[in-house]
């Protein structure tokens, strides 16, 4: 018995200790992102291996915007000009995105937000997971198309 409250103990002291994103490291969600799966409240999981558009954030003084933009073979992305306005405030010690479009609204939590990872769940309880993108360059300098 003692063991067993032994190890619930060192699970709940575990649990505890994962880092939740604050609103002093929202900096660190701008630029590019790239979504790797998807975790359902169910517990099944969508894997992406090949993604055709990235999120790119751009938030500054807890406002800004979010929209999908799709890497080019020469280091460009191809964007339009849908976006999502963003709000940012911490509220309960998380981090939470209040997002606008002209059709809706609604909340995300970013759990976890580093310079290389993000997590961010809605209010489905789905689980978005992310890695800090890169520019595609497949086509040296000298060779770029003119625009």
């Amino acid at each position: 018995m003692k063991k067993a409250l032994y190890l619930l103990f060192v699970l709940v002291v575990l649990c505890s200790c994962q880092p939740s994103a604050k609103l002093a490291d929202l900096p660190k969600i701008n630029g590019y992102w790239e979504i790797t799966s998807v975790e359902f409240p169910d517990g099944n999981h969508k894997e992406y291996s090949i993604n055709e558009s990235f999120d790119y954030f751009d938030i500054k003084n807890q406002k800004g915007y979010r929209k999908k933009v799709m890497p080019q073979l020469d280091g460009t992305f191809l964007t339009n000009d849908l976006s999502e306005s963003i709000s940012a405030q911490e509220k309960d010690g998380k981090l939470i995105l209040i997002c606008l479009t002209p059709y809706a609204q609604w909340k995300e939590t970013v759990l976890i937000l580093t310079d290389q990872e993000l997590v961010i769940e809605n209010d489905s309880h789905k689980k978005y997971h992310y890695k800090k993108a890169q520019p595609i360059n497949l086509i040296p300098h000298e060779q770029k198309t003119k625009q």
